[in-house]
């Protein structure tokens, strides 16, 4: 697990704050010592912020009865440098002074860095909206300043703060600008800095060749420099560059430069980062011992900084090590230590994207169980975002809709206040011209006659943006599947009838649940990027419709699982739906930019209702048992179904605790599976084994037979 990227939602934000930081804050004093020495400090308080400190404190009393621009250049280095040393609230109250100070003295320059250091600290307590807000009030007062070293700082800020919304445009509008900005003022550093920040945003972008082209340029002003700070920035972006550009061994050589680098001059912080990052180089090479050795070292770094983050990252690495090496217990216990800071912090996104790794390595260990395990803990959290992000979906455009409505109020108000108008004149006119009456009564009718005909025509477009919304509210935006909650309301009046069937066969007709979910999907994403990964679901969603039926309700259930629900299918052909829908789909390729990609997806299914006993299931504990099913699949191999035929010696038992452990029910004789495997002609029944322990090694056997 890298600290360094543009594939997980907390290290874009690590990106840009250090991307932001980048740009030194420059101002124009006059030559006086004090002047000089502020000069002086600003590489050692970006880079080593604890001697940068020390050196700030010894000018303290000088800096605070200064000039206004050197009292306020004083203070923003002193925010930053209390920032770089994991003392928020300090930075933050020196922020705070430095904006009270500036708004004061009506000093536009100080104001402004005030409100960027006040930026920098709230986005390193994740406030983002009001850093992204405080970046561009900046922004604003620097471009009235003549400071242009100031406007640089400003703009590159506030490009990162458009890019960490996702717009890539007004954020590669500014970063360009800040280029531009930076040239006219012939300043090698600021020029470094800016060309850095756009080449993160190029990256972030998937334009990768203008990004190593931005980079090609900052190094050659590094080097003339000859500053190991500002070549160690350079370093670390190509690191990421690298590794999303799928080029391993120059991501592992650009780090180990940038780590040499930031121990000559003692950046701390760089190198507790650096080493985080090695570690995860060297666990994508299989070279486990090497990995917990950088791993341990970053933990040592992170621990000297009270960095909690890249303690969890670096725990998480030598946790997926010592699995590799098949050291499971240990593996298990570094892996649960470092998952406990995301689980701490609320960062669900991170959570999920862990517990993903967490479940793959467990599996790729042996430890089928606690594999299981992990993917239902990153179920629960993927079902929470998922639902969160459709409810975000439907609120806004709920607003838009009254907005929309709003404006038409306005407008029909506006228009009644124009036919008020109209009969005051028409009164007036009515008393003064007699004869014109006719002609004015006449007139004031066509007017209401179109107006009222335009009242009509709102109502009936309002009717038109009720239904549409009504429907985007049922639909998922990507797929143009139904989703999670149209069904769950479509089930809510749903009856399920049992029929028979009017042949000769007398064949029973039931219902079927059948939940897809696309095996490795996340390394598809991780290789060819998110856009790949909606290009894999439009295309199942696609075959789905093909390979079912018109009456057939096909769901996007989450993420990338998919629910189909079938009404009425004869008994004796779920395992062949179940079939269809495994060749069907693995059978299709994707032609993305210059990558094929083909995907396999694992099924769980059982008809409906499902009859344990004398009643049937309610359709919730139905998909749940599903679920479970699709789990063992999961567990068992991938690229297969298990299906819930049936119940057993159901006195002896209780649904309860069959729902604890279908593998374990199954093996006592209480459950009744069948295996599909992709690729295979037709599905058979599992024998039912004598109960022994959970192992996959049995399971595999008994898919080897359907």
């Amino acid at each position: 697990m890298r600290t360094g990227g543009a594939n997980a939602g907390r290290l874009k934000r690590l990106r840009v704050m250090v991307a932001a930081m980048l740009a030194v804050p420059l101002l124009a004093f006059a030559q006086s010592d004090l002047a000089s020495r502020l000069a002086e400090l600003r590489e050692t308080v970006r880079f080593v912020p604890d001697k940068g400190i020390v050196a700030l404190r010894q000018i303290e009393s000088q800096a605070r009865t200064a000039p206004p621009q050197h009292k306020a250049e004083f203070l923003y280095q002193l925010s930053y440098a209390q920032l770089g040393l994991g003392q928020q609230a300090d930075a933050l109250a020196t922020a705070e002074e430095l904006i009270a100070f500036g708004k004061s003295g009506n000093d536009t320059v100080a104001t402004a860095k005030g409100l960027l250091a006040k930026a920098f600290v709230t986005f390193r307590m994740n406030e983002l909206k009001l850093s992204h807000q405080l970046a561009w009030d900046a922004e604003r007062l620097a471009n009235t300043a003549k400071d242009q070293d100031l406007k640089v700082l400003a703009t590159v800020t506030a490009g990162q703060s458009y890019a960490e919304e996702g717009n890539f445009p007004l954020a590669l509008a500014r970063l360009q600008a800040a280029v531009a900005l930076a040239r006219q003022a012939r300043v090698p550093l600021h020029l470094t800095a800016s060309l850095v920040a756009l080449a993160n945003l190029y990256d972030q972008m998937k334009e990768f060749d203008k990004g190593f082209e931005a980079l090609d340029e900052a190094r050659q002003l590094a080097e003339e420099m000859k500053s190991p700070g500002r070549m160690a920035t350079v370093k670390i972006a190509e690191y990421a560059l690298s590794i999303d550009t799928n080029q391993p061994q120059r991501a592992l050589k650009a780090l180990l430069s940038a780590l040499s680098l930031e121990r000559q001059i003692g950046a701390n912080a760089m190198i507790a980062n650096t080493l985080v990052n090695l570690s995860d180089s060297y666990l994508k090479q299989r070279d486990y011992p090497t990995t917990i050795n950088y791993a341990t070292q970053a933990i040592e770094a992170a621990q000297r900084l009270n960095d909690r983050a890249i303690e969890a990252t670096a725990r998480i690495n030598i946790g997926e090590a010592y699995l590799g090496m098949g050291r499971i217990a240990d593996g298990k216990r570094s892996f649960e230590a470092g998952m406990a800071y995301y689980e701490k912090s609320g960062d669900k996104p991170e959570l999920q994207a862990v517990l993903m790794e967490y479940g793959s390595a467990l599996e790729h260990a042996g430890d089928m169980a606690g594999a299981v395990a992990a993917y239902h803990r990153e179920r629960t959290i993927s079902n929470e975002l998922f639902e969160k992000q459709r409810q975000k979906a439907v609120l806004e455009l709920q607003e838009k809709f009254d907005t929309e409505k709003k404006q038409r109020q306005i407008e029909l108000l506006s228009r009644e206040n124009q036919v008020k108008s109209a009969e005051i004149a028409n009164r007036s006119l009515q008393q003064r011209v007699w004869w014109l009456l006719a002609i004015v009564f006449a007139l004031a009718s066509v007017i209401v006659g179109l107006l009222y005909r335009k009242v009509r025509q709102t109502n009936a477009a309002l009717e038109v943006k009720n239904q549409e919304l009504k429907l985007q509210s049922s639909r998922d935006p990507l797929t143009g599947l139904y989703n999670r909650r149209h069904f769950q309301e479509f089930m809510r009046t749903h009856v399920q009838v049992e029929k028979r069937g009017a042949g000769t066969s007398g064949e029973e007709i039931v219902g079927a649940l059948f939940l897809l979910d696309v095996d490795h999907f996340k390394h598809v994403n991780d290789t060819y990027g998110h856009a790949a990964g909606d290009a894999v679901l439009k295309m199942i969603a696609e075959n789905l419709r093909v390979i079912l039926r018109e009456t057939d309700m096909i769901v996007r259930w989450g993420g990338e699982e998919f629910l189909a629900f079938l009404p009425a299918i004869p008994r004796s052909g779920v395992e062949d739906i179940a079939r269809r829908l495994l060749t069907g789909i693995s059978a299709h390729t994707i032609d993305y930019q210059d990558a094929k990609i083909s995907v396999n997806v694992s099924i769980g299914f059982a008809p409906f209702p499902l009859v344990p006993g004398q009643h049937p299931l309610p359709w919730e504990r139905a998909v749940n048992l599903v679920d479970m099913a699709l789990y063992l699949a999961k567990a068992h191999g991938r690229n297969r179904a298990y299906g819930v035929r049936g119940f057993a010696n159901f006195e002896q038992t209780s649904l309860e605790h069959i729902e604890q452990d279908l593998e374990r029910a199954w093996r006592a004789g209480f459950v009744d599976l069948s295996i599909v495997l992709g690729g295979w002609p037709e599905p058979k029944p599992v024998p039912r084994p004598a109960p022994a322990p959970l192992a996959a090694p049995a399971a595999s056997e008994a898919g080897g037979k359907s």
